[in-house]
């Protein structure tokens, strides 16, 4: 795996006590909390649709998607808007976080590979750890995490004459 260069830069966001990282190209925006519409009969991590700026955003939660417990919204919680390829196209999607911490550029001189063991969600949804400060941060491969077969079949949806 290549090392990070430190002109990168990484949304940092908290699930739980977690903290993670998305590569802000991929990021089109932060949101408070909207309306959301909800699907029936939808996989438990996809929260429904919501609108931004006339146009239909599937929600999916980190929690549920990552196995954490679920918790009750606070006056933290965001949905960051993501542009992500999924499959081979463009998908765009919201994901509701507990929290957003920063912008900003990880420390130290790469993202070590993800670990096999001991952790608490799919190794095969992490590009790798990196630091900042004392503090392991979690990079989201995000084509990976978002390759799951509920977000296909929202974007097939979408994609439809």
């Amino acid at each position: 795996m290549p090392p990070v260069h430190e002109d990168v830069q990484y949304v940092t966001l908290g699930i739980d006590r977690e903290v993670f990282a998305v590569d802000v190209r991929r990021v089109r925006e932060i949101l408070d909390v909207p309306a959301i519409a909800r699907l029936p009969n939808a996989p438990a991590d996809l929260l429904g649709m919501i609108d931004v700026r006339g146009e239909c955003v599937p929600v999916i939660d980190l929690r549920a998607k990552l196995g954490f417990p679920p918790a009750a919204m606070s006056g933290h919680t965001r949905i960051l808007v993501l542009e992500v390829e999924v499959g081979g196209r463009p998908l765009v999607l919201g994901v509701m976080a507990d929290r957003v911490f920063e912008v900003t550029a990880l420390d130290g001189a790469g993202i070590e590979p993800p670990p096999e063991i001991g952790v608490r969600w799919r190794s095969e949804y992490i590009h790798g750890v990196g630091r900042r400060g004392n503090a392991f941060v979690v990079v989201f491969d995000l084509g990976a995490l978002f390759a799951a077969e509920e977000v296909a079949l929202v974007a097939g949806d979408r994609a439809a004459p």
